[in-house]
């Protein structure tokens, strides 16, 4: 599903945030990867969403290699791959549903398929009752919990966070990595950038680890149990 071959990115100014990363994420599978702030965590996930391009190595998804994606093929991709971040950066000048409901209208759906993927989504995440309220009234949990509707709305194959947690208590993202857990659990690949190494132990799966670019370490499945 996802496959990286010594896949390099450096920046303008000469700074190289990936050096060379090799890995392999397979269809379905829920991985963590793991690092200290400015260790190239958020660079991959950006390659992997096509929101930046890398300076060398493949990186191929789902039998695509994102090299040779054409320009036309690019919005259609990215639709396959929700993304959610640290904020969730929500308009507060939009209602829940509005907010859930800005990737399908800029992809064009009509109205009644609109409603149909938005209720289902915030329903996923148990925010249906809240689709009319304005995300400023919403404490932070739900509000990051409405940017995992948006991410997940379009009903990707492919679902990246990066640093969901950062700025919740223990409790809630205890509850928003069990929600990633279960989206996939009906079969979406999920990878997941955080520091926070003590909160993902209880998930038995991978761990990739990056030092100042690099994948220092793969961390088995049994040493997490």
């Amino acid at each position: 599903m996802i496959h990286f071959e010594h896949v390099r990115k450096q920046y303008p100014g000469g700074h190289e945030a990936l050096k060379g990363i090799s890995f392999h994420i397979g269809q379905g599978e829920m991985c963590f990867l793991t690092g200290r702030s400015g260790a190239g965590k958020s660079t991959l996930l950006k390659l992997i969403a096509f929101l930046e391009r890398p300076t060398g190595g493949s990186i191929v998804i789902n039998n695509v290699n994102l090299a040779g994606l054409r320009k036309r093929a690019i919005a259609e991709y990215r639709r396959r791959v929700g993304v959610v971040f640290q904020s969730p950066m929500l308009l507060f000048d939009r209602t829940v549903f509005d907010n859930v409901a800005l990737p399908l209208l800029i992809a064009g759906y009509l109205p009644a398929e609109v409603r149909k993927r938005v209720q289902a989504a915030l329903d996923q995440v148990s925010l249906l009752d809240k689709q009319h309220s304005n995300p400023i009234s919403l404490s932070g949990g739900e509000q990051q919990r409405v940017g995992i509707a948006r991410a997940v709305v379009t009903r990707p194959a492919i679902l990246l966070a990066d640093e969901p947690t950062g700025n919740l208590d223990p409790k809630l993202s205890e509850e928003i990595l069990q929600l990633f857990e279960r989206f996939n659990q009906i079969g979406v690949t999920v990878l997941i950038a955080t520091h926070d190494v003590e909160l993902i132990k209880q998930f038995n799966v991978r761990r990739f680890h990056i030092v100042d670019g690099r994948l220092a370490g793969l961390v088995p499945e049994s040493s997490l149990i």
